[in-house]
């Protein structure tokens, strides 16, 4: 591409190219023929025909993020740069100069449309202001769950139902709460929960997550249906930032080799696997109002509406494999091979059965009450693992996230015996302020575990135990294993 990047292409000359056949667009200044991607295209063939022989940045940027193009076609269908639109046309991953014209008039005139970044102090802050700054069908896909939302507002529930039983009169002038997350050094319990499209809420979306994760040292798992490709936000920031990789299983087993070989490439430190939505979950918010235009740029998945309603999650989700089990995961280990952690288990058995299957970790997670409603609490599930098979967390790192957003939640957590805690939707709302919300964010949970920490008599995340901890309020909720009587074989059933 480095010679054709000093051609010029004129307006005139790409007008010439129209047609089915041959087809040119201009994308962010830079011209590319995509003649042979005209019938492959997800959106259908009309939409690029209309923008035939045309600078379509605009068109472009309302469903896709920068740099798909690049990712996804072949050098040789790069043309040229647009000679008279060089000057008119953004870079790529910038908000076009309209956008920033009309976000300064909206300031302008109301000046007070955001509270200033300062004034919040908790993830909770962050979650009202999202909550009237997002367009209606973003704060629906966000902040919504399935059918009756019970799992989605328990996870937070019980983890308020732990009471935490403090030391007192310890030295406590240090506190260290940097941990190690499969062999990657973090500088807090906690990692960035992959969420799909954050674009919706920032036009950098992804790249603001990254930036800021590195900033504040903190790792973040990048969404299998990310609105940026996966070298683009990996190369977003330093090198030596580590991300970890959330994976859905594609039904053409090639296009996941395909990407697990890429994220090998791109130095991912580690795949996890998501199990717990071989369909998704029925989130009734976000059916009710109509689907934005929009493709993930790493999956490929893309938005319409159809008689269930236009929820993204389910529309973007078509791709996914269900028929994926547990001999499956022997192929992901060898074709990536980078540790692999299952994303999304919720029993004690399957706990017991990732570690017979050979895998790094576990993450316990409902999916945050969008999969299937009336599930397990997230914390409710840490503790039966504790309680029931205590000798699994020294066979591999266990993980939760669902309903995390004060430091008190995560110390809970790794009182249990969690590595670390994924935080999720509070990262997506701090997207409202940009990079500088999400550092912001992290530095909120960072302070409230480190005086939680010091509050508790403790200096070192390795001082943690259960003894940090009462459970007594959800621990008659722990079902006994041996509370109903096998009648599988009376009535002719196996056993699951």
């Amino acid at each position: 591409m480095a010679d054709t990047q000093r051609v010029q292409v004129s307006v005139a000359e790409l007008s010439r190219h129209n047609t089915k056949h041959d087809c040119w667009i201009a994308i962010h200044s830079k011209v590319w023929d995509l003649t042979e991607f005209i019938d492959e295209h997800p959106g259908g063939a009309g939409i690029l025909l209309r923008c035939a022989g045309k600078n379509a940045t605009n068109d472009y940027d309302q469903v896709h993020a920068p740099a798909i193009l690049e990712e996804n076609l072949p050098s040789d269908r790069f043309k040229g740069i647009l000679e008279e639109a060089i000057s008119d046309i953004p870079p790529k991953g910038t908000v076009t100069e309209a956008r920033q014209k009309n976000e300064a008039t909206q300031n302008e005139e109301n000046p007070l449309r955001n509270p200033e970044l300062h004034t919040l102090i908790s993830a909770a802050d962050f979650e009202k202001i999202a909550r009237t700054a997002l367009t209606p069908k973003t704060w629906a896909f966000y902040s919504s769950a399935a059918t009756d939302l019970i799992t989605h507002h328990q996870n937070k529930a019980f983890l308020r139902r732990i009471m935490i039983q403090p030391r007192v009169l310890r030295d406590v002038r240090k506190a260290d709460f940097s941990r190690t997350i499969l062999g990657n050094k973090t500088a807090a319990p906690f990692f960035i929960s992959p969420a799909a499209m954050a674009r919706l809420v920032h036009p950098d979306g992804e790249l603001a997550l990254a930036k800021a994760a590195a900033a504040e040292g903190i790792i973040q798992c990048i969404s299998n249906n990310a609105s940026y490709p996966l070298g683009s936000i990996t190369q977003s920031t330093d090198p030596q930032q580590t991300f970890f990789f959330q994976l859905y299983v594609n039904i053409e087993r090639q296009k996941t080799t395909e990407l697990l070989l890429k994220a090998r490439d791109l130095g991912i430190k580690a795949i996890f696997v998501t199990v717990d939505a071989p369909v998704p979950g029925k989130r009734e918010a976000d059916e009710r109002i109509a689907a934005v235009a929009i493709q993930s740029a790493i999956s490929g998945a893309t938005a319409s509406n159809d008689k269930k309603g236009g929820g993204l999650g389910r529309l973007m989700a078509q791709y996914i494999d269900k028929a994926l089990q547990w001999s499956d995961l022997a192929w992901i280990k060898e074709t990536s091979g980078l540790p692999v952690v299952l994303k999304g288990v919720q029993s004690v058995e399957d706990a017991k059965l990732a570690v017979e299957y050979g895998v790094d970790g576990i993450l316990l997670s409902n999916h945050g009450g969008r999969s299937l409603d009336t599930s397990q609490p997230a914390i409710l599930n840490l503790l039966e693992l504790r309680m029931k098979c205590p000798e699994i967390f020294a066979k591999l790192e266990v993980y939760v996230d669902g309903g995390f957003e004060r430091g008190t939640d995560i110390l809970k957590a790794l009182a249990l015996g969690a590595t670390a805690v994924g935080v999720g939707r509070p990262y997506l709302y701090s997207l409202v302020y940009g990079q500088e919300g999400t550092q912001h964010l992290t530095q909120i949970l960072k302070d409230e575990i480190e005086v939680s920490m010091r509050l508790c008599g403790l200096t070192s995340l390795d001082q943690i135990s259960p003894d940090l901890i009462n459970t007594s309020d959800i621990d008659y909720l722990v079902r006994s294993s041996n509370k109903f009587p096998d009648i599988a074989n009376t009535r002719g059933r196996a056993k699951l």
